[in-house]
């Protein structure tokens, strides 16, 4: 394939502008256009949740300097929604309809917040937390005895209940799911941030749906539980997760794969879509991953970030495949946590080594007698030894996981 003239890349979140960022580190001298929808210039989504929320940060941690850009010859368009892609022509349309032709493309379109398909779902004053604008908006609502409704224990869930508990807000968080994260890290796990967040003057919701949303003059007040129980509400966070943004690829005729949760974008393991010049990365691309030998889609951080990185590669040249596993951070109060790797908490083992109760400890799931994914709780002094069992997946013990010097394992 004839090296590329113009590089296009659809989406500015962290995917994007890391692509865009490595491809001039790399050598690439052609044309770049880095275009999305976010009016600001590409930033990190973790702040978001985090320090903005909490009132520690009032910007994010951004991608690059204001001046990166330009001083890189790198024609940034925030604010730019991508109405189509003709995959024909090799051109991508802008909402104004001009057309804008590329050797090379890459799609980094991102998620969106879901909503609830409800009463009420349409009211105004119903918040989710996607973007800077989200998150300050979001913060600016928040204070002393203003009674804040969360709906969805995930992630972003438990980080906003925390972060509304910083600024005296009373928190109720509603959830289906008898325990929050409960998908994610099982029960023994997810009752560690129920009672972290209970002892933090959270009021938990479990097992419970929400029915509606009601309001006065438009504006939402009440949320509906499915028990008949009716939550007053100042502020009403939407939390329940996120759907890749796959309408562009979807309209092209680009392969979908729905074998990954919400579907995705159907790469191979060096992130190439079904049709000539076209990547996708970040949390539209359902990515075959050669270390589990199937398909993944991961919405997290560090994902956006080393895949849009990875394919810059590729396209000055590189052969290698993306191989690297899933991380995820979060902080919660007093509690800072890491994630590595990919795991079932419903049909692997788990191993814990020290203290669930303290909140301080790791959790390994196994599966095999081989670590498939490890979390350290407010404890960080083995991070390269978990991920490289992680990695490379050695046989161990669950004696040694619990008892002996984890870089004694490798």
């Amino acid at each position: 394939m004839a090296e590329p003239h113009r590089i296009v890349i659809v989406g500015t979140g962290l995917a994007g502008a890391s692509a865009a960022g490595t491809l001039r580190e790399r050598g690439f001298l052609g044309e770049i256009v880095l275009a999305g929808r976010d009016p600001h210039r590409p930033y990190e989504l973790p702040a978001l949740s985090k320090a903005i929320l909490l009132g520690d940060a009032d910007e994010p941690e951004w991608v690059h300097d204001e001046d990166f850009y330009d001083e890189h010859n790198i024609d940034l368009r925030t604010g730019t929604e991508i109405a189509g892609l003709h995959l024909g022509e090799r051109a991508v349309v802008d909402g104004d309809g001009e057309h804008i032709p590329y050797d090379r493309l890459i799609l980094a379109t991102g998620s969106a917040p879901r909503t609830l398909p409800i009463p009420g779902a349409d009211l105004a004053g119903l918040r989710t937390l996607r973007t800077l604008d989200d998150s300050l908006s979001l913060r600016d609502a928040l204070g002393a005895g203003v009674r804040v409704v969360i709906v969805g224990a995930g992630w972003i869930g438990c980080e906003a209940a925390a972060a509304a508990r910083a600024h005296d807000a009373e928190v109720t968080v509603v959830e289906p799911l008898p325990l929050p994260l409960h998908k994610t890290v099982g029960p023994e796990v997810g009752e560690v941030f129920r009672d972290l967040h209970a002892a933090n003057g959270v009021t938990w919701r479990l097992n419970t749906g929400v029915t509606a949303f009601t309001g006065a003059e438009g504006v939402v007040t009440k949320v509906v539980l499915d028990d008949g129980t009716t939550l007053p509400a100042d502020v009403v966070l939407v939390g329940v997760g996120a759907s890749p943004r796959l309408e562009l690829a979807k309209a092209a005729g680009l392969e979908l794969s729905d074998s990954v949760a919400g579907g995705g974008v159907a790469v191979d393991a060096t992130l190439r879509t079904s049709a000539p010049g076209v990547y996708a990365v970040g949390d539209i691309a359902a990515h075959f991953h050669p270390r589990y030998g199937r398909r993944v889609r991961v919405e997290h951080w560090a994902n956006a970030k080393d895949q849009g990185t990875h394919v810059a590669g590729v396209l000055v040249g590189d052969v290698e495949p993306y191989a690297k596993s899933p991380y995820f951070f979060s902080d919660q109060y007093d509690l800072g946590m890491e994630v590595r790797g990919l795991a079932n908490p419903f049909t692997d083992d788990l191993v814990v080594r020290g203290d669930l109760a303290a909140r301080e400890f790791t959790a390994f799931w196994t599966r095999g007698g081989r670590v498939r994914a490890a979390m350290n709780v407010n404890q960080w002094d083995d991070g390269a030894a978990l991920q490289a069992l992680v990695d490379f997946q050695q046989p161990v013990t669950a004696e040694d996981l619990r008892t002996a010097p984890l870089p004694d394992l490798l």
